[in-house]
């Protein structure tokens, strides 16, 4: 479909970056799902604190599929170059550079999308990561800091002369977070501007959606953040949409009980006794989407351990199966 340095990417839908979500257990799910590529969640690039227990976590890429993306979060150049460096030495395929995060934690230190309001300082950051790796390097940004500042062109152009190999855009600003709706039309412009691939990010939960948002912006792939949360099939109905035009099946109960156990299994084997606690936020997304799920996930989050989650899950799948009989 497109290429991002040396890799091939063979689909047109992307799992997003999200902090605290996107850990290599969803990553690995979500690219067996359908996703074409995986970014991680976001590392901070002061390697001081990478011997903690939440980075030794989200530093970890062990049998995890090809290409392997990291994204690095930070505001100097230097900083952001080492990052860049050690992680490409930790497995690293391709390096992902984040100046569109809107937490306030992050843009609070001059990070994630309050780069955007410093296009110099931008550009040195740019410069130094690309400079300082031999593997790809890919830029996540939104489309401006506010929407009287919608710098997203300037910056977009600004990439790819220093070396930017994918962009991926949220089709909002800084100033929006997640309010109101995404718009595309910024996309739209900067994909004239520019020849490398171009990922369109933002509010897309549907096959129509996606197709439709491509069709406009010219983008050579979706990326999915919020709308995989409890539903990683999401990549493999965009991808089938796209491909062939019609819907595919929805996963049965049948098989919506296996994915979910399975992931269940991998939060508990990746991050020991803390997967219980990790486990109830996947959960109760998935809960979401399932009748009566929505009291069962008040029971689950009271649970305290691997074994009564587990329980508790297989019990209740197995009164779903007794209704739907």
């Amino acid at each position: 479909m497109f290429r991002v340095g040396p890799y091939s990417i063979d689909s047109q839908v992307i799992l997003a970056p999200m902090a605290g979500i996107t850990d290599r257990p969803f990553r690995q799910l979500c690219r067996r799902m359908g996703a074409g590529l995986a970014v991680s969640e976001m590392v901070i690039s002061d390697t001081r604190f990478w011997k903690t227990a939440k980075s030794a976590y989200r530093l970890d890429h062990q049998g995890e599929t090809s290409p392997r993306s990291v994204q690095i979060a930070g505001s100097d150049p230097l900083m952001m170059a080492e990052a860049a460096r050690m992680n490409a030495e930790r497995g690293a395929q391709i390096i992902d550079i984040n100046i569109g995060c809107p937490a306030k934690k992050v843009c609070n230190r001059a990070a994630g999308s309050a780069l955007m309001r410093e296009p110099a300082l931008v550009g040195q950051i740019l410069d130094a990561v690309v400079n300082a790796v031999d593997i790809p390097v890919t830029l996540k940004m939104r489309t401006g800091w506010s929407p009287d500042m919608r710098n997203g062109i300037e910056i977009a152009r600004m990439a790819q002369a220093a070396g930017i190999q994918a962009l991926a855009v949220h089709g909002r600003t800084r100033a929006d977070a997640y309010r109101g709706q995404a718009e595309y039309d910024t996309l739209a412009r900067i994909r004239e501007v520019i020849e490398i691939p171009l990922f369109a990010n933002g509010d897309i939960n549907t096959p129509e959606k996606a197709q439709q948002v491509l069709r406009h912006t010219g983008a050579d792939a979706v990326m999915i953040g919020r709308g995989a949360q409890g539903r990683p099939w999401i990549f493999r109905e965009i991808d089938h949409f796209l491909r062939h035009g019609k819907h595919l099946a929805a996963p049965s109960l049948r098989e919506k009980r296996q994915i979910i156990f399975a992931h269940l299994q991998e939060l508990h084997e990746f991050y020991g006794d803390q997967g219980v606690r990790i486990a109830r936020k996947h959960l109760g997304w998935y809960l979401q989407q399932i009748p009566q799920g929505t009291d069962f996930k008040q029971h689950f989050h009271q649970l305290e351990t691997a074994e009564q989650q587990v329980d508790a899950l297989t019990v209740f799948f197995d009164t779903q199966r007794s209704a739907a009989a």
